[in-house]
């Protein structure tokens, strides 16, 4: 199975010089491929690991296998060597504060003392790659939300909270103050760096640059990665505390680039599409020659169940998108154990499938189709913790359509209504970044997830009960549904989505 996102962020300034920029030349070349691949767990030496192995788990024959390149890769090993990861400040577990006794936090969640007293309480017991981690889903969910009232209902929908969280800091750094806490507001870094004195803003940079280093490396048993490109208008100076943090903490290096120049586009595309193994094709269909800059985060995750569903077993049926409506999907089927919840309060079931890897992906199914609306409104990260901690492992049948969805989606107006306007009008304010006027005039999300046999290749008032305690259950997906995949060491949402109709991409 993979998943691929593309977030694209663009930005107009006005114009003049140049200043110390990496040359795009250097940028666009790299070192001959080094096969590389997924490799089983407790696998230490990725170099001894057979090229059948990686042909093996190569989720679609569509694609020729190239290798996975080290420039793919961060180099972690000597980034720890340099001592200059703040690796321990992120699992540390500091005092934070606690809601005061006289908050209700069982009362309605629109009042901001409450919506804090609860993010509080999560907080507790949690480190802080954790605690930026429950900010960023709730950002996530709360963004889902929002994309969900501008499509109709029968769309699909795929969302990379994590990607659109990591260049959302990024973009912080060069942020002015009005417009710096206007993000920190709205993606909820605020909350984050309010509940602990130890915590600032900086805090915030060093534990993505923390998270970047836990998620996106070689030997977990899965793939996945994170790769932030910074492009500058030649002749535009930007500033060197922007540069240089762009790189200590989100590991992009700003490259001075002619957007008028065709080639530009060419060299652009190509190199996505290289990084994502040939799964997004030219998604910058074209650059407005005015640009100045422009910010690209791409994800991939590239994953095998723990138990492949085998292929013989895989036959087609029927998925009911509406009460009255239906279509034929090829519907996969497996029998083993799997851990799986209700909640009564939701009236929905939830089933985790695993990865290897210390991965998985949370399949929400609600048991009236018309039960997707209060699920989609209602769904936060105390809602996925508690289904986390209430499952049950038993042996299941599990009907699971196959499908691939492709989304691409304009964030600006979304993101308007969350509360970030003035970056996006002429009151926004860069001057972190540059000496020029900048408006944010563009931002694209863009992905791409196929889930086949093989993998995937991309409130406190909740009731939750166990399953009932039968030798076997057949949970069946059926109808419309929700699904998450997240990072369990460090409880990151990384992608969200929803399928309403699994024979449309």
């Amino acid at each position: 199975m993979w998943v691929i996102m593309v977030i694209a962020a663009a930005s107009l300034l006005a114009a003049p010089c140049s200043a110390g920029i990496k040359d795009l030349g250097t940028h666009f070349s790299g070192p001959d491929p080094n096969p590389r691949g997924l490799q089983p767990a407790g696998t230490e030496d990725v170099e001894a690991i057979p090229m059948e192995f990686h042909k093996a788990n190569t989720v679609t024959n569509e694609l020729v296998f190239d290798g996975f390149e080290d420039e793919d890769y961060i180099d972690f090993d000597k980034i720890l060597a340099a001592g200059s990861d703040d690796y321990i400040e992120g699992d540390e577990i500091d005092e934070i504060s606690t809601p005061p006794p006289d908050i209700d936090i069982f009362a309605e969640a629109s009042d901001p003392k409450i919506r804090r007293a609860r993010l509080l309480r999560l907080f507790h017991g949690r480190s802080r790659l954790q605690r930026l981690n429950t900010v960023n889903a709730h950002f996530g969910f709360n963004l889902y939300r929002s994309l969900r009232n501008h499509v109709n209902q029968s769309d699909n929908i795929l969302l990379a909270p994590a990607g659109i969280s990591i260049a959302m800091g990024m973009m912080s750094l060069g942020a002015g103050p009005g417009t710096h806490e206007q993000i920190y507001e709205a993606l909820g870094f605020a909350d984050f760096v309010n509940a602990s004195h130890h915590y600032d803003n900086t805090t915030v940079h060093k534990l993505f640059r923390k998270l970047t280093h836990r998620l996106f490396r070689r030997n977990f048993g899965y793939t996945l990665r994170s790769v932030n490109d910074v492009y500058i208008k030649k002749e535009v100076s930007m500033k060197d505390g922007f540069r240089t943090q762009s790189k200590n903490y989100y590991f992009a290096e700003p490259q001075s680039v002619n957007f008028r120049d065709p080639a530009f586009l060419e060299k652009a595309n190509s190199r996505i599409q290289k990084l994502t193994k040939g799964l997004i094709k030219d998604p910058l269909k074209s650059v407005d020659p005015n640009m100045v800059l422009m910010l690209l985060n791409y994800l991939y995750f590239k994953g095998t169940w723990e138990q492949k569903f085998p292929k013989e077993m895989t036959y087609y049926r029927n998925f009911r998108i509406t009460e009255k409506t239906s279509v034929r999907v090829p519907m996969m089927a497996n029998k083993g154990n799997y851990l799986a919840a209700a909640d009564h309060e939701l009236d929905c079931d939830i089933l985790q499938l695993p990865y290897s890897g210390n991965i998985s992906m949370l399949i929400a199914l609600p048991r009236k189709i018309s039960g997707m609306r209060t699920l989609e409104r209602q769904i936060s990260p105390t809602v996925v913790n508690k289904w986390l901690k209430n499952m049950t492992n038993r042996t299941r049948e599990v009907l699971l359509p196959r499908f691939t969805l492709e989304q691409s989606y304009d964030l600006i107006q979304n993101l308007k209504e969350m509360g970030l306007s003035d970056m996006f009008q002429g009151s926004g304010d860069f001057s972190g970044m540059t000496s020029e006027r900048v408006v944010m005039s563009w931002l694209k999300h863009q992905g791409t997830i196929t889930v086949n046999e093989e993998g995937t290749e991309a409130a406190s008032l909740t009731q939750v009960g166990f399953m009932p305690l039968s030798s076997q259950i057949r949970f069946v997906v059926d109808h419309p549904f929700l699904f998450l995949i997240y990072e369990h060491r460090t409880d990151c949402l990384v992608f969200i989505g929803r399928v309403v109709n699994p024979s449309q991409s």
